[in-house]
């Protein structure tokens, strides 16, 4: 009926706003540095989450609604619990800050994009770090595929890219807009995305994860419509010599002497890969504990320099 309700929700520009899954609920993010929720039925406030010590640009519920992650200025993601309103963690490896969050389908981990040019992926069950991507340019957006197996990208250098999560690598990076690109978003069912730049421009691109073939995928150009009816030819193409190949199906008469062969080589691999968990862990913990630290070394000085404004007045 044209009716709308108005919540006086900020001190400063809302910069995010997502409803839960089963729609009863709204979260905010704003540059007051705050992350609120508000009762959609109701249409009241319920309460702020705010431990963020700069601008907030990105909040999200997870599929079940019981967790909220946000991204700031302040270079932290951080995960917190809707019914305790605690901040369960925070994750702090990105070197800038952190323009875009967002959870996988499974709930399971999230996805963060940042102007450090990466996008970073946790685990939120063990609070660590399983893929990290390295770009050439800042990152404004991120969108997962309704499947949980691909990981769409809008970044400054006009590129959108897509990741394979399970494979852990790059697949391709579409050409089209002209200038930044600053958002991307799946559709509900996954076989189409969407993609918006600074250039003006709105481009649905169809997907094609489907095909049995990635190497004939990547013969194929991709095709985008913009809102003004214009059309786009993009050519998909591969990044950082990154090349799909069909895997093999094992040999059955393969020597024990090989398989064994491989099998220290997966213990090892195996270890490597623990013992960069362990690092990570390690550097995530003195990230936080020196974050504390200056936050202690600020509060000094401002306490230093009430002491000397009072005897001086």
């Amino acid at each position: 009926k044209g009716e709308s309700t108005v919540f006086k929700a900020h001190t400063a520009t809302v910069r995010s706003v997502h409803f839960s899954s089963d729609g009863q609920s709204l979260v905010t993010a704003s540059d007051d540095k705050t992350v609120k929720v508000w009762t959609v039925h109701r249409q009241k406030f319920l309460f702020s989450l705010s431990q963020h010590i700069n601008w907030v640009r990105c909040a999200r519920f997870s599929p079940d609604g019981r967790l909220i992650v946000s991204a700031s200025d302040d270079k932290t993601v951080k995960l917190w619990d809707k019914t305790s309103r605690e901040c369960i963690h925070s994750f702090c490896e990105h070197g800038g800050f952190v323009n875009h969050v967002d959870f996988h389908p499974s709930g399971t981990c999230i996805a963060a994009a940042g102007t450090d040019n990466t996008v970073k992926v946790w685990d939120v069950r063990m609070n660590r770090l399983l893929q990290h991507y390295q770009g050439n340019a800042v990152v404004n957006s991120l969108s997962f595929h309704p499947s949980g197996n691909y990981l769409v990208t809008a970044s400054n250098d006009s590129t959108l890219k897509i990741l394979d999560l399970l494979e852990g690598r790059l697949l391709y990076t579409l050409h089209g807009h002209q200038g930044p690109a600053t958002c991307v978003a799946f559709s509900r069912t996954g076989d189409l995305f969407a993609s918006g730049g600074s250039d003006e421009q709105v481009m649905v691109w169809k997907t094609n994860f489907d095909a049995a073939d990635y190497g004939d995928v990547l013969k194929t150009q991709k095709s985008g419509i913009s809102v003004d009816g214009t059309h786009h030819t993009l050519q998909s193409e591969m990044d950082c010599d990154v090349h799909l190949k069909k895997t093999k199906p094992q040999d059955s008469d393969r020597s024990h002497a090989q398989q064994e062969e491989e099998t220290s080589l997966a213990n090892t691999l195996e270890h490597i890969v623990g013992q960069l968990d362990v690092l990570t862990q390690t550097v995530s913990i003195l990230e936080q504990r020196l974050t504390l630290t200056e936050d202690k070394l600020k509060e000094c000085l401002e306490n230093q320099q009430k002491i000397i404004q009072n005897k001086t007045s």
